[in-house]
């Protein structure tokens, strides 16, 4: 089965970053565009983020508009997308909200932390090891054989630079918000990596729009000149 197409979705700050260092979460987008999101979720057969912004944002990951629910069933596919964590550690709590809404998840880990993570999981997720190391090919290849064909990669900076570093990114959606972070500690979007491509090179640019007070960009990475 062919690998998912894979879109990153982030929001930043004027300066690049997706947080401050402030124990509560920064909002950088508008109802408009959670509204927005909420449709590119709706319109993928799984989501995935890393087990930091599970453990820092304790996030349900849902379609939360009946409407877009609704149409799914309709349209012969789960009410909820595919939840989707990756974990090199497996030190993932079983209280999580992850676990608790929504459909099906699933774990990707490694060989030394399957075995814990499944212990304490139990049936709320199926629980894959990748090998030695994440590898996120073998995870797109995963899910490619679970029949998802769209995956959203929704963070946070170790994901999403992992994926672009490794070329396995189709598309980019990528938010700017008028703020100014301008801390050293706080995360970016991307991580130092070495990245498949020359400094030079350029993405191509497939929409720029206003979504309220922030602005869309949509990057295609793969495709070359």
């Amino acid at each position: 089965m062919p690998r998912p197409y894979v879109t990153l979705k982030v929001a930043t700050s004027i300066d690049g970053y997706i947080d401050d260092t402030s124990p509560t979460r920064l909002l950088l987008s508008n109802e408009e565009d959670f509204d927005r999101v909420d449709q590119v979720r709706a319109d993928s057969d799984a989501i995935l983020i890393g087990a930091s912004t599970m453990r820092a944002d304790n996030p349900r990951l849902l379609v939360n508009s009946e409407e877009r629910r609704a149409a799914r069933v309709a349209a012969g596919k789960p009410e909820y997308p595919l939840k989707v964590t990756v974990t090199k550690s497996g030190d993932l709590k079983e209280d999580l909200k992850f676990w608790h809404h929504g459909g099906e998840k699933v774990a990707y880990t490694t060989d030394a932390a399957a075995e814990g993570l499944r212990a304490r999981l139990g049936n709320l997720a199926d629980v894959v090891s990748t090998g030695e190391e994440l590898d996120f090919g073998a995870l797109l290849t995963d899910l490619g054989q679970r029949g998802i064909s769209r995956l959203l990669v929704e963070g946070g900076s170790h994901v999403h630079t992992a994926f672009l570093s490794q070329d396995l990114v189709d598309e980019i959606h990528l938010v700017i918000a008028p703020l100014v972070v301008g801390q050293t500690d706080a995360p970016r979007f991307l991580n130092p990596a070495d990245y498949p491509w020359a400094t030079t090179r350029r993405m191509t640019l497939a929409e720029a729009r206003t979504v309220g007070d922030v602005v869309l960009l949509r990057y295609l990475p793969k495709q070359r000149e």
